[in-house]
């Protein structure tokens, strides 16, 4: 569970809500009008920017990745890796069949070693299912920043509107106030689904669409140097190229000078 996300979302809600609770009822921040046109406007728009097949791949899998970390960070796949390829070492191929990893990602690749498969059917196999997944959750991204862009703007399509109405009604001072409330909320509504919702999530999966690249990188790597045979010292090293300099020593271990 990734808990900054719910705690962000948490706490901007309720910065929100007391914001207007001190200044009187929340009932009078909610308009039926705004909500259709920032909604039914953002959601019409993006599905004329993306294909049915993206927005039904990239809408579920951003939201779950949005409040999921990943089950091992690129220093623990390290290890595990060159766990695996002692275990490689001693027992041989066969031995990986006894080997349980909390990772499907890498289960995938051990399993491949296990049954013997060549070099080139393991690294097309994973590489073909890395750049699937980082597809999808491209797309995620990219559909949750199209709704962050265009919330704002039928936000102020919904002001429109309510001046619009407004000043049609100049002569009756009773439905002044509803119109310019609607125009006023339309904006409000727009700012908050852009800015507090879409936008950070589509920044966030951003982030861990990188991270997952380097993850996913380093286990095809380090499973295909299992698979030619190579020693574990030799995997940890070459694994340990992917991390940044400051995470690629043991704990208490003093970093070069």
């Amino acid at each position: 569970m990734d808990i900054m996300t719910g705690a962000g979302l948490v706490a901007g809600t309720i910065v929100i809500a007391t914001m207007m609770l001190l200044g009187g009822d929340l009932h009078m921040f909610i308009s039926e009008h705004a909500i259709i046109i920032i909604f039914g406007g953002s959601i019409s728009a993006t599905m004329i920017r993306f294909p049915l097949s993206a927005l039904l791949h990239g809408l579920p899998l951003g939201a779950k990745f949005a409040f999921t970390m990943s089950r091992l960070s690129a220093h623990d796949l390290v290890d595990e890796l060159a766990r695996i390829a002692e275990i490689a070492r001693k027992q041989g191929p066969v031995g990986l069949e006894k080997v349980e990893t909390d990772e499907p990602f890498l289960a995938k690749g051990i399993r491949y070693v296990a049954d013997g498969y060549d070099l080139d059917f393991i690294r097309d196999n994973l590489e073909r299912d890395r750049d699937n997944f980082l597809m999808h959750l491209d797309e995620g991204s990219k559909i949750y920043r199209a709704i962050g862009d265009c919330a704002p703007a039928f936000g102020m399509v919904g002001t429109l509107i309510g001046m619009v109405q407004m000043f049609a009604n100049m002569t009756d001072p009773s439905k002044l106030g509803p119109f310019m409330a609607t125009a006023l909320l339309a904006t409000l509504y727009g700012a908050l689904v852009a800015n507090l919702f879409c936008l950070p999530i589509a920044d966030k999966l951003h982030g861990k669409l990188l991270d997952e690249e380097t993850n996913r990188t380093l286990i095809i790597d380090g499973i295909l140097m299992i698979r030619d045979s190579k020693s574990p010292t030799l995997v940890r090293e070459m694994l340990l190229a992917y991390l940044p300099e400051k995470h690629r020593h043991a704990e208490g271990e003093p970093l070069p000078a």
